[in-house]
């Protein structure tokens, strides 16, 4: 009996593995954002179901800078799917100090990519979104039912704001077109090949940085947002990855769809995890002076479970020690 039930759990497999490779069977696949931190990563999901590299388009800035029309039109020509992750991004910081480049960078990508898109008779389109998208103040875990009872946490609201637009929009060109949109909402992501730059890094990268920097010159303290109350979710970027690829092989609904990791723990403990993974033994001051973010963020992922088979697979300890030993590679610092 344990050989049947391996030798249908094989079967079952098998006939995953071939429905995958047929549905990207002789598709051109458009990866917006495909040379960055989760591109890059989605772009090698792509290649391991066997797709070739030269039916895989990998825009860059310097040659189709996606905010303008003409270069949207050109990247869209000839592909059957797109895979929209590119955007500006960044921290809390960030946020505070560039909100309107936000709001049109990612509004203008992803509005005229969608219409350039439909257009050229591209047959399936994937926006990826964004988890501060939600409301401020949120039952948790965050239900995708939940994403328009309330405006999101100020200090990324345009961003935020301009991601959910393209939930909207596609829900208007399925309605109007019959394109197939389909919006996927990640957590917080982290891993290698990160923005490790302090003004624009997301909060594991920044801590990462800080904390080896530190150790690095002796410092015997270093300085970080908020008082480390406000509650996290992460998720590492090849589950993301996967998350995303999944969804365009296997989902065609309308609704979004969250894609989380498995943990929410608090800022300070995070910190806390980064700084023993590092070496930093010096003093955590927190500067209450700045903003502590959203309260809680932790995702509902219950619909990518039962629509995509989806579920992260890699513990956030062991997620970090690669991230650690990534950028001590990239950085040149001393090994921690």
């Amino acid at each position: 009996m344990k050989g049947f039930y391996l030798l249908l759990k094989n079967r079952q497999f098998i006939n995953e593995g071939w429905n995958a490779m047929s549905f990207w069977q002789d598709k051109r696949v458009l990866v917006t954002g495909g040379a960055g931190f989760l591109g890059s990563h989605v772009v090698e999901k792509l290649g391991q179901r066997g797709i070739p590299s030269d039916a895989i388009v990998v825009p860059r800035r310097e040659n189709h800078d996606l905010r303008y029309w003409n270069a949207c039109l050109a990247v869209t020509t000839g592909v059957d799917i797109v895979l929209h992750l590119a955007g500006h991004v960044g921290g809390i910081g960030y946020n505070i100090a560039y909100p309107a480049t936000l709001f049109y960078d990612n509004l203008m990508m992803g509005v005229q990519l969608m219409e350039a898109a439909r257009q050229n008779g591209v047959q399936k389109f994937v926006t990826v979104g964004t988890g501060c998208a939600y409301p401020k103040h949120t039952p948790v875990p965050f239900r995708e039912a939940d994403l328009w009872n309330g405006y999101p946490e100020e200090t990324n609201a345009p961003y935020a704001i301009a991601k959910k637009a393209l939930l909207v929009g596609g829900q208007a060109y399925r309605r109007q077109y019959d394109l197939n949109t389909i919006y996927v909402i990640p957590v917080n992501l982290y891993g290698p090949r990160d923005k490790f730059d302090i003004e624009g890094s997301h909060v594991v990268p920044a801590f990462i940085r800080k904390a080896l920097e530190a150790k690095e010159r002796g410092d015997a303290q270093i300085v970080v947002w908020g008082d480390g109350s406000p509650m996290r979710e992460f998720l590492y970027v090849e589950d993301a990855a996967e998350g995303i690829v999944l969804a365009a092989e296997r989902y065609n609904g309308s609704d979004p769809v969250n894609l989380g990791g498995s943990i929410e723990i608090s800022i300070k403990e995070l910190l806390e995890i980064v700084t023993r993974l590092t070496g930093f033994e010096g003093k955590i001051v927190w500067d209450t002076t700045k903003p502590n973010g959203q309260p809680r963020r932790k995702l509902d992922t219950s619909r990518a479970k039962q629509e995509l088979g989806f579920q992260a697979k890699t513990p956030f300890e062991e997620g970090l020690k690669r991230t650690i030993n990534w950028y001590f590679n990239y950085s040149g610092l001393s090994q921690p």
